[in-house]
């Protein structure tokens, strides 16, 4: 299996989209980013509505997966209280018989759940089935919860048939949990070691998290954004008294001294302006001749007509600014320098030489840069403030472990190529 292309997969779990809950909006994020890398993807609920999932994705429901059905529901109070009801058989083997030709059209099962919950007794039973007769390849059992630790599930679990099922480690199943505690219960649940259970976060749709517009995001998604560990915004025009040069000596330091940053600059050079343009290229030759190429971008360029310069509107700069790690103005010379306050109203740090806006109202409350100070010392202490700030580093590292697009490329689609072999 090489392609995602390539790849059939279905999402199953007792209830999809719009039925609302946790795990519910997971399998949703699951759905649409596989869908959205060329993923064949099909969820298997019992009850949901096709039109409430991501473009692309399938649904099949069988109404009795669903555990508010009423032949499960019917026989809740039983298996609650340690019995196995009077039809308990025959809705496994109803399920089993609906469930065989389904799951034999993927190549891989992500199990939401159901084999370590008691929602569902009898679609647990079956799956089980299927797993013994070798029917459920490329079987991943997604972990959100467990009913066998669980302070509010725990008594209604019995030490045999069927609840024992919820504590059956089978060496077939890919284990994964949502956090480390979470495997850490699953290990002694299942009396196994720690690499026997995977670890895959849920993540966060930045667009959602950002507010970002389809502008924004097409624009971050362009200029690959997402990778780099810190992100340095220059709100300004493209002129010689915003001391850009300035700007990628200090990038190209940070990266020597092993970050890898990026610098958004939003506005263009004057396009009446001869000198203007000189200048611009002039920081393009510095920007290559520092190996800068793909962490230094020139937003005025990143429109679809390469002749047109792309203009910033100032509703898509306030997404930007909620993105950043910073805001950087190592300007010569500024009237007031307007960027200083309104990262400020954003919560986002500035680094700036003494410009008014910074000197009078930032005060101790910013990074002011001395240009005479050699470029490799500003970067290292630059750095290290950064670093004293909670936020901001908790910031950059949620964002590099937890963007729902990072987690599906460096886990998700990994694991499933691997169980679709």
């Amino acid at each position: 299996m090489s392609r995602p292309e390539d790849l059939r997969i279905s999402i199953l779990h007792y209830t999809a989209p719009p039925v609302t809950g946790g795990v519910e909006a997971v399998m949703q994020a699951h759905a649409g980013l596989l869908a959205g890398a060329g993923v064949q993807v099909s969820v298997v609920a019992g009850r949901g509505d096709a039109s409430a999932l991501p473009a692309g994705v399938d649904l099949t429901i069988i109404p009795e997966m669903d555990s508010s059905h009423p032949r499960v529901a019917g026989m809740r109070p039983a298996l609650d209280a340690g019995e196995i009801p009077r039809g308990f058989e025959d809705l496994t083997r109803d399920l089993y018989e609906a469930l065989r030709p389904v799951l034999a059209n993927f190549q891989a099962v992500m199990v939401h759940n159901v084999l370590t919950k008691h929602f569902n007794l009898a679609l647990t039973a079956a799956l089980f089935r299927l797993l013994d007769e070798g029917a459920l390849p490329g079987c991943t059992a997604w972990c959100h919860d467990l009913s066998w630790t669980s302070p509010n599930s725990r008594s209604k679990v019995y030490p045999r048939y069927p609840w024992d099922l919820l504590r059956s480690y089978r060496p077939e199943i890919t284990y994964v949990a949502v956090s480390e505690a979470r495997r850490d219960e699953m290990c002694a649940l299942y009396q196994v070691p720690p690499q026997a259970v995977r670890v895959i976060y849920n993540g966060v749709d930045p667009r959602e998290i950002f507010g970002l517009s389809d502008e924004g995001l097409e624009l971050v998604q362009k200029i690959r954004l997402w990778d780099s560990e810190l992100i340095l915004l220059m709100p300004v025009r493209v002129t010689r008294a915003k001391n850009v040069e300035y700007a990628l000596e200090l990038l190209a330091e940070i990266h020597r001294q092993g970050i890898k940053a990026s610098i958004v600059l939003t506005g263009p050079p004057d396009p009446h302006a001869a000198a203007s343009q000189e200048y611009f290229d002039e920081l393009v030759r510095l920007r290559d001749e520092l190996g800068l190429q793909g962490w230094m971008h020139f937003v005025f360029q990143s429109g679809s007509d390469p002749n047109e310069p792309y203009l910033v509107r100032m509703d898509l700069v306030g997404e930007l600014y909620r993105i950043c790690d910073l805001v950087l103005m190592p300007s010569h010379r500024e009237g007031f320098g307007l960027p200083v306050v309104e990262a400020a109203l954003l919560g986002t740090p500035v680094a700036a030489t003494p410009v008014p806006a910074a000197k009078e109202i930032g005060g101790e409350d910013i990074f002011l840069l001395d240009l005479e100070q050699p470029v490799d010392d500003t970067a290292a202490q630059l750095l290290a403030w950064l670093d004293g700030q909670p936020t901001v580093r908790f910031r950059r590292r949620a964002r590099s472990q937890f963007l729902w697009q990072k987690i599906l490329e460096m886990q998700i689609l990994p694991l499933l190529m691997e169980q679709a072999k």
